[in-house]
């Protein structure tokens, strides 16, 4: 049986660590090594961070400050933001990051998650799925900071992804994202219900009681947290802090 896991997921820009609602308006909350180091403090298993600038500005990975993350860094670390090539992601290994997550490329080539899961192994891949209702209420596949939409339903692009040889699969609701909310369960279920692969849930958990819903009702394999680890509670202010692993069981 896989081992339960809650995880940070922090988003990077402009050098900082910032929060958003709904993949918008994103505001500071600190500094990404003083945040590393305090989770090392509360030994925290895995941490995600996500570059929410390099797509939507076409960048590389900003692999100075990746490098600085990962020297201070003393759990298992996940980079997504940018990724478009083999070698990029290769440069992201070498720093010492053992997993890359990549979603905005696979839609234009697929085959980048086997160049790499084929060198790396699959367990080094992650498949990001970002998911937003439509006017009419209908689940779209989308990408690039929710800018861009794709005809593949949930389920055919999940099997796309593992035929391509995806380890793992983090599947976000854009709608649910930093509204403390809770997780969108019937989206989580959808995906783990057909995934061979790990499923890691992301967007809207506030509480434990979310957080515990999202593995036992939605049957996730992790949940990834955003606003829960960086803020106090809703609406106050920033509080670097990780749930009380007691609570999760």
């Amino acid at each position: 049986m896989l081992l339960v896991r809650y995880i940070p997921c922090l988003l990077l820009k402009d050098n900082g660590l910032v929060k958003t609602v709904n993949f918008k308006n994103p505001k500071y909350v600190g500094d990404p090594i003083n945040t590393v180091r305090i989770f090392n403090e509360k030994e925290v298993d895995e941490l995600i961070f996500l570059d929410i600038e390099a797509t939507p500005k076409n960048r590389e990975p900003n692999y100075k400050l990746l490098g600085e993350i990962a020297n201070e860094c003393f759990m298992p670390l996940a980079y997504g933001g940018g990724i478009k090539t083999f070698e990029q992601a290769q440069k992201i290994y070498n720093i010492g990051i053992e997993k890359v997550a990549i979603n905005s490329a696979l839609h234009s080539n697929l085959n980048l998650i086997t160049q790499i899961s084929e060198v790396y192994g699959s367990q080094a891949v992650i498949g990001v799925i970002d998911v937003k209702k439509n006017f009419f209420g209908k689940s779209q596949v989308v990408s690039n900071s929710a800018n861009d939409k794709h005809k593949y339903t949930i389920e055919e692009w999940v099997k796309k992804l593992e035929e391509a040889g995806v380890g793992e699969i983090l599947i976000t609701s854009v709608d649910n994202e930093g509204t403390w909310s809770g997780l969108d369960i019937e989206l989580i279920k959808q995906v783990t219900s057909i995934s061979k692969v790990p499923v890691i849930a992301h967007g809207g958990a506030g509480n434990v009681q979310h957080l515990i819903s999202g593995i036992k009702e939605g049957g996730a394999n992790a949940i990834a947290m955003g606003s829960m680890v960086v803020y106090q509670k809703k609406d106050f202010g920033v509080l670097i802090n990780f749930p009380d692993k007691k609570l999760l069981v």
